[in-house]
């Protein structure tokens, strides 16, 4: 880098992160990014264990919608990067895609660590510095960048700045939140960081709430599908949901639950606890159901009973016996309703390291439209440390990788703009 040269300072070596780099580079500044680990990009390697979920196939608007409340914040920032834009980069590092059957977009051979070695090779070839082990730890009295390295401190002089810190979930990847404390003393409007796609715990008959010590041993870690989940959700009314999801020792987790997560959440918040209920039975007709399941089942067992007359066996029949007990269970008119019906009283989220991914974070009335702090000149915030939260399905990689691009182009422009 020569004397006339700018420099951005990307801290954080996410999606948001290294997307902020390659633009700021692309447009001509030199580029230094940091990151607390010693290595980038691990909670997106870990996402891409089960299968990397890039994006989604929605159409735009459908896709935009998925951020519910900050939907129209977030559109600017996908309509200069949708998902089809995303495709096309990643085709760029040799990464072609895929629609699977749920819409969902996946590189070709599912992986994560492939992509991830090209785009942090293209990087370094186009000049970007990285720098791990630096932990970020503010500003000094005369603006330079603070960061714990080697059991003492450095400082880093840049013409500009994009935080991409993550949340406060998967604190051992990096993203523990602690850049909170840090932009509060500064004065930074803040959103309390909250769990988002997260599980929740029951209030339940086992010791403090949850399920029943026997329950818990048995099934704990099963599956429950298919299912139908339907609530009263204050905002719009009833809602009925199909999917699964997956019993944990005090409650349940997986994607159906965080597909409805962020609204369970919130009426929790708001009312203490919140009433959804199961259909363990969504092909079956309620009325025929009762009427089976009324024919007497002679010397067979009730289980098997349940399995012939309702397709119930195994953790969805342990689930009608934690809410009717055994003397309900001889009750038909009772356990036809409950099989359409099984009331579930979650009590509480998950806590925040257990979280897939955080809402709160930089509030937008803090942000200008280049994603700039308003009251911080210079600085820049992209990813999940904004204030906003989507489902998984692609969303949450996808709005990362836009709004780092947003926020890598307007911290260049920012940069060669001082004199």
């Amino acid at each position: 880098m020569d004397g006339t040269q700018r420099c951005v300072a990307i801290i954080g070596g996410g999606p948001a992160g290294l997307m902020a780099a390659e633009t700021a580079r692309a447009a001509g500044v030199a580029v230094q990014l940091f990151d607390r680990m010693g290595s980038v990009g691990r909670k997106f390697l870990i996402a891409g264990k089960g299968g990397l979920n890039l994006t989604h196939s929605d159409a735009f608007d459908a896709f935009v919608a998925r951020y519910g409340a900050r939907a129209n914040a977030v559109r600017a920032w996908l309509e200069d990067f949708d998902a089809e834009a995303l495709r096309i980069w990643a085709r760029g590092l040799g990464v072609e895609t895929f629609v699977g059957s749920s819409g969902r977009v996946f590189p070709q051979d599912l992986k994560a660590a492939p992509l991830l070695r090209g785009w942090v090779r293209r990087l370094r070839a186009s000049g970007v510095q990285f720098h791990v082990h630096h932990e970020w730890r503010g500003w000094n009295s005369d603006g330079t960048l603070r960061f714990a390295r080697d059991g003492g401190e450095k400082s880093v002089h840049a013409d500009a700045v994009v935080l991409a810190l993550g949340g406060g979930s998967w604190p051992v990847l990096g993203s523990d939140g602690s850049w909170v404390d840090i932009l509060a003393a500064r004065g930074v409007e803040l959103a309390p960081l909250q769990p988002s796609n997260c599980g929740f715990d029951i209030a339940g008959p086992g010791p403090g709430g949850g399920w029943s010590e026997h329950f818990a041993k048995r099934h704990a870690g099963d599956p429950v599908k298919p299912v139908m989940i339907e609530w009263d959700d204050p905002a719009r009314g009833s809602v009925r949901k199909q999917g699964e999801f997956v019993i944990t020792q005090t409650g349940v987790e997986g994607s159906l639950i965080y597909a409805l997560s962020a609204a369970l959440r919130d009426a929790i918040t708001a009312r203490g606890s919140v009433e959804i209920r199961l259909d363990l039975a969504p092909a079956r007709d309620a009325q025929r159901l009762a009427r089976d399941l009324a024919i007497p089942h002679g010397k067979r067992s009730l289980s098997e009973h349940l399995r012939r007359h309702a397709g119930i066996d195994g953790v969805k029949a342990g689930l009608l016996y934690e809410a009717l007990g055994k003397d309900g269970m001889h009750d038909p008119a009772r356990v036809a309703a409950a099989i359409k019906a099984l009331p579930l009283r979650l009590a509480r989220a998950r806590p925040l390291d257990e979280a897939i991914s955080t809402a709160g974070g930089v509030r937008f009335a803090a942000l200008d439209a280049g994603l700039m702090l308003k009251t911080m000149p210079g600085t820049f915030c992209a990813g999940e440390m904004v204030d906003w939260e989507a489902p998984t399905g692609g969303y949450l990689l996808t709005a990362c990788f836009a709004s780092g691009r947003l926020a890598g182009e307007a911290a260049a422009r920012w940069a060669q703009q001082q004199g």
